[in-house]
């Protein structure tokens, strides 16, 4: 096996270009270096960055993914190739650029996909003390492999692989509080082999914590072998998925083909135009409709409802304060009659006695009043004349005597 592995990650450098090869359903790895690009050892290698794609495309294929580690100062290729890519060749094209003076380089990179069938048996693990760089190293790999080949599962020696890696983050995971934790890594092992009665046992014993978010706290019966291997592992995602298992939500789809229970037509639709890692266009009977009838009526209904309210409300607090101002501006009305007398110059009593403005019928006797009032005799005498006084009433005194004769 061990050759196996090291005849997947052997490369040959032919005229300028990188051949290597994949096997279907196990996982692909790839280092990135300034040697590929002719580059001596001499320099630093934090001047590089590096931009994969495929030949002709603007990006990788979809199944594939490149990272690059500060703390290795290199990039990396890694992924899982499907099905579909049995027996075919992909070429990468691979740019480097040196930030030091603007040097740019490019190589090309062609692997070869071997035939292999998918695993029908998973172990998948999340491993909270790694990041996802540190399972680029096969001697890690290897010891990880020894503790299922060696102890758990034992039936899996001889064809036990990875399939499957991912940083925790990328899957859904939260960055750590402190930045120099490591962010966890998903691991997925396959075998053709059946579960071994520990596994099973080990499932059932974390079984009842599948209902919590993380449980790094929780140890078990395995868990010093982890431990002295280097590995700490959240028991909450550790499952195993297989023929002779209940099903369960896989966190990678490893064949595009085998559709789980439950997968929708627009999902199925898309792993159909995938084809060799590139995308194909739509069809235009395979565009979802919509219908805005209902979102159009909810988009009027509810705001016109609530700006009638408003308006009704508004309305019904203008037309109260409105009638309530006519009524406080109402003369009050007193029980009290005023009655206007005017005075002679004589004597203190008065002559005549006007109507009283509270009394009905004081409009009807007005030539009386008109008679009597002092300014009514300027008008009639004098109305051109508006700076006048008024003429003074009639004298009404008694008979003057002069030396003993009434005048």
């Amino acid at each position: 096996m061990n050759t196996f592995w090291l005849l997947l990650m052997y490369i040959l450098v032919v005229r300028g270009e990188l051949l290597d090869q994949a096997a279907v359903g196990e996982l692909y790895t790839f280092k990135i270096e300034p040697n590929i690009f002719d580059w001596s050892h001499q320099v630093i290698n934090e001047q590089f960055r590096y931009t994969p794609s495929l030949k002709s495309y603007p990006d990788l294929p979809s199944w594939m993914r490149y990272m690059y580690s500060n703390e290795y100062h290199a990039g990396f290729l890694y992924g899982t190739p499907p099905e579909q890519l049995l027996g075919k060749s992909i070429t990468l094209d691979i740019v480097a650029l040196n930030k030091k003076n603007y040097e740019t380089r490019n190589t090309e990179l062609t692997i070869k996909v071997a035939r292999k069938i998918h695993a029908p048996n998973i172990i998948q693990m999340k491993i909270d003390n790694l990041n996802w760089v540190h399972l680029m190293d096969p001697g890690r790999i290897e010891n990880l492999r020894n503790i299922y080949r060696k102890d758990l599962w034992p039936e899996s020696e001889s064809d036990l692989s990875l399939v499957f890696m991912e940083s925790a983050v990328n899957m859904g995971g939260r960055l750590p509080l402190r930045p120099q934790q490591h962010e966890g890594v998903v691991v997925h092992l396959g075998s053709f082999a059946k579960f071994s009665e520990r596994l099973k046992d080990l499932q059932e014993e974390v079984r009842p914590l599948y209902k919590l978010p993380s449980c790094t706290y929780k140890r078990t019966s395995v868990q010093k072998l982890f431990e002295n291997s280097g590995f700490k592992l959240d028991w909450c995602a550790f499952r195993i998925v297989g023929t002779d298992m209940s099903p369960e939500v896989l966190h990678h789809n490893h064949d595009g083909n085998k559709l789980s229970v439950g997968t929708n037509s627009l999902e199925m639709s898309t792993l159909k135009r995938r084809e060799g890692g590139r995308w194909q266009g739509m069809h235009r009977d395979e565009m979802p409709s919509r219908n805005y009838i209902d979102e159009f009526a909810f988009a009027f209904a509810i705001p016109t409802v609530i700006f009638g309210i408003l308006c009704g409300i508004l309305t019904a607090s203008l037309c109260f304060k409105h009638e309530k101002f006519y009524k406080g501006s109402s003369y009050p009305t007193t029980s009290s009659t005023v009655q206007m007398v005017q005075y002679s110059d004589t004597n203190s009593q008065p002559v005549t006695t006007l109507k009283s403005l509270k009394d009905p019928n004081c409009l009807l006797d007005n030539t009386s009043l008109r008679s009597q009032s002092p300014n009514s005799l300027y008008h009639l005498e004098n109305p051109a004349n508006a700076y006048l006084r008024p003429k003074p009433p009639p004298y009404k005194g008694g008979s003057v005597t002069r030396s003993g004769v009434d005048i």
